[in-house]
């Protein structure tokens, strides 16, 4: 005869709970992290690919010597194009897809002061993905290069 007074079903329905307690901890302690999770490092790559288009490609001068050198007028012409046609240049950009669209904005500063900016402004509390290039402004007019930070922005 058995004296402990425990009966086969009392200690599987103990046993049930303790297992459905500590699912629904582990569950929980996964949710508490979820809004801290970020896509901040795809968001840079796209950032980045942005800009190496950009900067190498588009608004190159065409001198392979000179990293970085872009021409002033194409510089104004970007900035001018973001600004008219906006939807149209994140296409041409490849920022829209089948499920995401990416917002983009671009600024160009030199030493003292910002000379350019173009795009959507940046909302705040979303993850944007940033690059930025040191890059040379060669005016055609007079032949002179100044030194200028461009910022690609995504989000």
């Amino acid at each position: 005869m058995d004296s402990k007074g425990q009966i086969t079903i009392d200690y599987l329905i103990g046993i049930v709970i303790f297992l459905f307690a500590v699912l629904f901890i582990f569950n929980y302690t996964s949710g508490i992290f979820t809004p801290f999770h970020s896509n901040s490092d795809e968001i840079t790559l796209i950032a980045d690919r942005t800009s190496t288009a950009l900067v190498e490609k588009i608004l190159s001068e065409g001198d392979e010597t000179v990293p970085n050198l872009v021409n002033k007028a194409k510089v104004d012409i970007l900035f001018t194009e973001i600004d008219t046609n906006y939807d149209s240049y994140i296409d041409y950009l490849g920022l829209t897809g089948s499920y995401l669209r990416y917002d983009f904005n671009v600024t160009m500063e030199n030493q003292t002061s910002v000379m350019n900016t173009a795009g959507k402004v940046i909302p705040p509390g979303v993850n944007v993905g940033q690059t930025k290039r040191i890059v040379l402004v060669k005016n055609d007019e007079n032949g002179e290069a100044e030194m200028a930070i461009m910022s690609f922005r995504v989000w």
